[in-house]
């Protein structure tokens, strides 16, 4: 057993230099029944832009202000102890610029002890500690609450979440031990394992409620007071129920068979490179017995092992790109220059048309007009975005004067001359050149010269779209990914004659809808789809070949990517990727793959068949039909080393050709647009990892220290 009373941590007390301290205030409250409750309110002194995070100075002066809370306690003066956050915010976990300059397994031990030392003491105050969730509680600041002795939360609280396992680590502070004794092995590995995997889900309050994390739940307006009135009635003898609390019947029997299923589903779904899911599920399956003291000197090991490993160190690259780098996108003009948007236009009612009017009438809140061939198209579009308008309301996501005004700002027409006062107009047609110049052309009769145009192709070169114009200089591209409301990029395009209003209108647009914008120059696929082109590629030459489908996307499952090729390209229609493969094949005949398979399939109206967990198991018996093959199938180390250098050689071109300004740009494109795990840092670091980046061009992307020490 740890004695975490006799550890030095002055090794890491070097490291708060520069840190953003959360301070500890307390205060007395006197509760209706006459007893006293110390609450802790922990605040960083900025405001709720930057959240508490629980840095070493942080946790000392926390764990000091719980030693003398302990004091208090012993000597009667107080009955219980709160611990809450800053408004909206509880904590958002441990400060990761902290953690990720360690540098040695010693410290990142540390980092792990001190957390256990500080956050433990809240179990042990001598009276009962309460955790009122007031708002966001990440990792840490979701394990400030698991140590407590009972918790409540507020029903608007922003996201629960241990997502460490997505950062490459595991929950260190408690959370692996504690969370599948409080409720159950099951629920603990959603919350630990299975969320973390699927792009970071994060647990809403009622959600955090109903698994039992939470004792309680309260509306906003009065949290405080019903979470203050609770704890008194808990201390007055009212019973906690905890339906999901693991019995020993649990643990003997149904804990080893989850762990079991849980350990065979993430080979199959991830492969066996990622190592913080594995370990995070090791320590799961230890928490079934043992001590607490126990549980936690695990995680102190399991933590100092991942903290200097290379996955922890490609996530925090990952981390940084998208937590900085997106949020100042390189090439973005000054955004003085960007032309006011009170009115946009949508040229086009289909679903993909209406998700986009439905994202600018919810985000910019000004008129949104859309249009299409005929009014019954345009009807017909309105009528759905004022049904998702409803939904939003009867989930309680808007309330009703909100999603009444925007129902009132959303109108249809076929008079392209209402789009004569529109300030930015987008297109959602046919992915076809002369298609989108026709709609263009016309539309641009009735609106301002320096009104700003956007096209949301794909693939299609956004120079030509614009040849048509009679001012090309105001267009741009503005690349969408689908579902429009989730997918967090937009691929900004800038043509040779694009003009700096147009492009900073287009950046400014991106960042009022809620999106990360990436500059990109105009080149075939961009870069999201000129990258998955090659994925996709290398999937039907090996289908060609003769190899099995399933043998295809196991081969693929080391990159990480949230779905193989076959299941992405069932996704997003195989007709859509029948022409982006054709528009990088006609681009790059020499580099791109593709044949008439993709659109023969693109026939029919099923192609291939899943699991219940949406995982392939086969072809269709109508594609078996249809499908060309050859007989000289290839393994998977093949198929996958194929995909690797083929990436590896396009991503240099791409870079040699100024698609974009570097490859910390590519990276982040394909972490936003395409969902590739943090654990790799993106594309490039794993390449250079897997030796890829060597064997196609005789170099890497990135220095030793970003790529990783532990080759692979």
């Amino acid at each position: 057993m740890t004695n975490y009373d006799a550890i030095d941590f002055s090794p890491i007390q070097a490291l708060t230099e520069g840190e953003v301290v959360t301070h500890s205030p307390t205060r007395d409250i006197r509760l209706a029944s006459g007893k006293t409750l110390a609450l802790i309110t922990l605040d960083n002194g900025r405001d709720h832009t930057r959240p508490n995070t629980l840095g070493p100075a942080t946790l000392t002066e926390l764990g000091e202000t719980l030693d003398g809370l302990k004091a208090r306690a012993a000597a009667g003066e107080i009955q219980a102890v709160a611990i809450t956050g800053k408004q909206y915010i509880l904590a958002a976990g441990a400060d990761l610029s902290d953690i990720s300059k360690v540098g040695s397994r010693d410290n990142a031990r540390l980092i792990a002890q001190l957390g256990h030392k500080v956050l433990g003491k809240l179990g042990d105050l001598g009276v009962p500690s309460f955790a009122f969730v007031n708002g966001l509680a990440l990792g840490g600041g979701l394990e400030i609450a698991l140590n407590s002795t009972y918790r409540t939360v507020d029903a608007s609280a922003a996201a629960i979440a241990l997502p460490e396992v997505f950062l490459g680590i595991i929950p260190g502070w408690g959370g692996a031990y504690l969370l599948p004794n409080l409720i159950g092995i099951e629920n603990a590995l959603e919350v630990v394992i299975s969320n973390p995997l699927k792009q970071n889900r994060m647990l809403k309050p009622q959600q955090a409620f109903d698994l039992g994390i939470m004792d309680a739940i309260f509306p906003a307006a009065n949290y405080l007071e019903n979470s203050l009135a609770w704890a008194d009635a808990v201390l007055g003898g009212k019973k906690v129920e905890r339906k999901n609390e693991p019995g020993k019947i649990e643990r003997l029997t149904k804990w080893p068979i989850a762990i079991k299923m849980a350990r065979g589903m993430l080979e199959s779904k991830i492969g066996t490179v990622p190592r913080s899911p594995y370990v995070a599920l090791d320590l799961l399956d230890k928490a079934k017995s043992g001590t607490k003291a126990e549980g936690f000197a695990r995680e102190d090991e399991a933590l100092a092992d991942l903290v200097v490993g290379d996955q922890f160190a490609a996530s925090m690259y990952a981390f940084d790109l998208v937590q900085k780098r997106a949020k100042r996108p390189v090439g973005a003009p000054d955004k003085d220059l960007a032309r006011k948007v009170t009115k946009v236009g949508i040229i086009g009612a289909g679903l993909m048309a209406s998700q986009f009017a439905l994202l600018f009438v919810r985000k910019l809140q000004v008129p949104v007009l859309i249009t299409d061939l005929d009014q019954a198209r345009v009807d017909k579009g309105v009528a759905y975005i004022h049904e998702e308008i409803g939904k939003l309301e009867a989930k309680g996501r808007l309330d009703a004067d909100t999603a009444s005004k925007l129902r009132g700002l959303v109108r249809g027409t076929v008079d392209k001359s209402e789009y004569a006062d529109c300030d930015f107009v987008i297109e959602a047609v046919f992915e076809e050149v002369g298609v989108k110049q026709a709609v263009f052309r016309e539309i641009e009769q009735h609106i301002a010269p320096d009104a700003i145009l956007a096209t949301n192709t794909s693939s299609l070169s956004v120079e030509e779209i614009g040849s048509a114009l009679t001012n090309p200089e105001r267009l741009v591209g503005f690349h969408f990914f689908n579902p429009v409301a989730v997918m967090p990029l937009i691929e900004i395009v800038k043509t040779p004659v694009t003009n700096q209003q147009s492009l900073s209108t287009a950046f400014v647009v991106a960042k009022g809808l809620g999106k990360n914008a990436v500059l990109t120059a105009d080149a075939p696929g961009f870069v999201v789809n000129r990258l998955l082109a090659k994925v996709m590629g290398e999937a039907a030459r090996a289908v060609y070949e003769g190899t099995p489908i399933t043998t295809v996307e196991k081969a693929f499952a080391p990159l990480g990517l949230p779905m193989g090729p076959f299941q992405l390209i069932d996704l997003v229609g195989w007709k859509v990727a029948a022409h982006v493969q054709d528009t990088m094949v006609r681009a790059f005949p020499d580099r791109f793959y593709a044949n008439a398979n993709f659109h023969r399939l693109a026939e029919l109206e099923a192609v291939i068949e899943k699991d219940k967990g949406g995982r392939v198991t086969g072809w269709t018996k109508a594609a078996q039909k249809i499908l060309e093959t050859e007989s000289s199938p290839v393994d998977e180390a093949t198929i996958l080393r194929r995909v690797q250098d083929g990436l590896a050689q396009e991503i240099k071109i791409m870079l040699d050709e100024h698609v974009v300004p570097e490859v910390e740009d590519i990276d982040l494109c394909l972490i936003l647009g395409a969902g590739w795990p943090f654990i790799d840092g993106g594309a490039s670091p794993y390449l250079d990892r897997e030796g890829a980046s060597e064997r196609a061009f005789g170099g890497s992307f990135h220095t030793p220290m970003i790529r990783g020490v532990e080759a692979r």
